[in-house]
């Protein structure tokens, strides 16, 4: 049974995407890949939900890059806005923590692919204090 009353909103930048999210949200995971780096302009963060939980309101203007043979990114194709991060084995979609609509009640995660930060990162193990 479809719960009609979401867990969670979101849309990009212009409101030309907008979606719900019916049901849990894992922790947010801050992700420093170089993929990360590139298509967020630093690192990423995001939570993520079951396929079925996840449901596009408004979606004319989202747009699917296949950053890699296991993965797709959504986006905005109107504003740019990086919205979602796709695993080619379905059991989960995750979505860009910034694109939900305050308040989360998300929890801040773990810390993954430090070793590819950025030498300007903070977070990472070699950012000097």
């Amino acid at each position: 049974m479809f719960d009609h009353n979401p867990r969670a909103t979101g849309s990009c930048l212009c409101g030309s995407v907008r979606f719900s999210v019916h049901g849990e949200l894992r922790d947010v995971v801050y992700c420093h890949c170089l993929m990360c780096q590139r298509a967020l302009t630093h690192f990423g963060a995001f939570t993520a939900c079951a396929p079925k939980a996840l449901r596009l309101e408004k979606s004319a203007k989202l747009k699917w890059y296949r950053s890699s043979p296991e993965v797709q990114r959504g986006f905005c194709g109107q504003c740019g806005s990086q919205l979602f991060w796709a695993p080619e084995h379905g059991r989960h979609v995750s979505i860009s923590a910034g694109s939900l609509d305050q308040p989360t009640h998300l929890r801040a995660g773990a810390h993954q692919y430090l070793d590819q930060a950025a030498d300007y990162d903070r977070t990472a193990p070699h950012a000097s204090d």
